[in-house]
């Protein structure tokens, strides 16, 4: 502990934390919320919880979908 006032270490701990929570932004596993996004023609569709987004198939041109 760098202070000695039981602060611990400079940069938030373990990793040094963005406080964005265990893994955030658009990363497998990302949680439940977000869209499903064609990278080819741009659709997007809503995330279903436990179906990854490169399971899915673009309803427009086939292509497979990438979390957005």
């Amino acid at each position: 502990m760098p202070f000695g006032d039981g602060r611990g270490p400079i940069g938030g701990g373990r990793g040094g934390g963005g406080g964005r929570g265990r893994m955030g932004g658009n990363r497998p596993g990302a949680g439940p919320g977000g869209n499903c996004v064609c990278p080819s023609c741009g659709v997007r569709i809503p995330h279903q919880a436990g179906v990854p987004c490169y399971s899915l198939n673009c309803p427009k041109c086939g292509t497979r979908m990438v979390r957005g």
